[in-house]
């Protein structure tokens, strides 16, 4: 199996509610190291996984509709918890649809898989796989 991974960050600000989360119920910020990796078990006819430059544009917008925002405030996440976890499954979810409408190339049709990681701080990080 083949991967490639590109990287990118936001910085959100968010809050959530039930008393799991101590402190965290409070109004607080988050910078989140993003990585992404796509899978695939052949290479494409120009020898990649995907292209990295499409993969690293599509990522940024991604990221861009969270970016500088705060989250309790986006209709996208009313009622939920933006924990870690679940942001790293719509980052996911997101490209996935990309990749459907063909945003990755058309080499990105052979993809297979893709992986997203959150990581919160040095110490603390999530990821969320998927199959494409």
């Amino acid at each position: 199996m083949y991967s490639l991974t590109v990287r990118d960050h936001m910085m959100i600000a968010h809050s959530f509610r039930g008393e799991v989360f101590g402190p965290a119920q409070r109004l607080h910020g988050a910078t989140y190291v993003v990585d992404v990796s796509f899978f695939r078990r052949e290479l494409d006819a120009d020898s990649l996984v995907v292209d990295i430059g499409l993969a690293s544009e599509q990522l940024k917008d991604v990221l861009s509709a969270m970016n500088y925002r705060n989250l309790d405030d986006e209709p996208d996440f009313e009622g939920r918890n933006t924990s870690t976890e679940m942001l790293a499954a719509v980052v996911a979810d997101r490209l996935a649809e990309r990749i459907a409408a063909g945003a990755l190339g058309p080499g990105a049709a052979g993809l297979e898989r893709v992986a997203v990681t959150l990581r919160e701080s040095h110490v603390a990080w999530a990821t969320y796989e998927r199959d494409l």
